[in-house]
């Protein structure tokens, strides 16, 4: 079960990586300003809707992810989003990676590996009680909201993408915990307990607001800005959403030492993504 839901985690980062670059290039082009406009704008666009076909396979991978294994372990995995969005974006706009840029995917990739083969998420239970879900999602909401209102007020563009970018990343984070609980109900119980779970609403509502931000957060900055914010923001809410809410559990002790070192790889390889991507040439170069 494990097994299978990291290969449905991968699957998912993949596909997700996939609808950002398309979404990306969709946005890249569009005229400076926000919200639903935005996205009706870019509805009309191939390249788009392409993007949200990425983003729907991605949710029903992570669906198959998050049925077979614990919210901690599922979500982290999609870290990967990051190095697959720049090795299925940088073809599509035409451009090519530096050596180093190869060298940081190989670090986020061994530093995952490192962290979540240590730490080996495990247990948990796919129900929470109102008590745990409560805070839980006010929290969420609440940070998504001051991400907002930062964004609004901020001048730089690299501030207004990296914080809609963690707001987002938190939105992602918490419809996949959402999603959990949702499925779950769907395969214990059918499909009467799957529609009339407040979860499954719940996950409508914040995966559309999280598509919002995540749109906004492509269109105000570069993808090297929002994409880290992104990818590391989801993997870091979901570890504590699946600790907190589904009482998942860690291996810690000694193991603590390579799950460090393991988040280590992770943050060099991102920061050297991030200073790797405006070395980016172009092909014909």
């Amino acid at each position: 079960m494990i097994i299978l839901a990291v290969v449905f985690a991968v699957l998912g980062a993949a596909s997700n990586a996939m609808g950002t670059a398309f979404q990306r290039k969709a946005a890249a082009n569009q005229p400076r300003g926000g919200g639903l406009r935005l996205v009706l704008a870019l509805a009309h666009r191939p390249a788009w809707l392409l993007g949200i076909g990425g983003v729907i396979g991605a949710a029903f991978f992570q669906a198959l992810a998050l049925t077979n294994g614990p919210l901690a372990l599922v979500q982290p995995v999609f870290i990967l989003e990051l190095p697959f969005a720049l090795l299925i974006g940088l073809p599509l706009l035409h451009r090519t990676m530096p050596v180093t840029g190869w060298y940081a995917i190989g670090s986020v990739v061994a530093g995952l590996v490192l962290l979540l083969g240590c730490a080996a998420p495990h247990g948990g239970t796919s129900q929470a009680t109102a008590a745990r879900w409560t805070p839980a999602v006010a929290l969420c909401l609440a940070t998504m909201g001051l991400m907002v209102l930062i964004a609004r007020r901020a001048r730089s563009s690299l501030l207004r993408a990296t914080v809609l970018g963690f707001a987002a990343a938190v939105g992602n984070a918490l419809t996949a915990a959402l999603l959990k609980s949702a499925t779950r109900a769907f395969a214990d119980h059918g499909p009467g307990a799957f529609f009339t779970s407040w979860q499954t609403y719940g996950f409508a509502l914040t995966g559309m607001a999280a598509l919002l931000l995540l749109e906004n957060a492509l269109q105000a900055g570069t993808l090297a800005a929002s994409q880290p914010a992104l990818t590391i923001g989801d993997a870091t809410v979901s570890l504590l959403l699946g600790v907190f809410v589904f009482q998942e559990r860690l291996h810690l002790g000694w193991l603590v030492l390579p799950e460090l070192l393991g988040v280590a790889l992770i943050a060099a390889g991102v920061l050297a993504l991030t200073r790797a991507v405006p070395h980016i040439r172009d092909l014909a170069s």
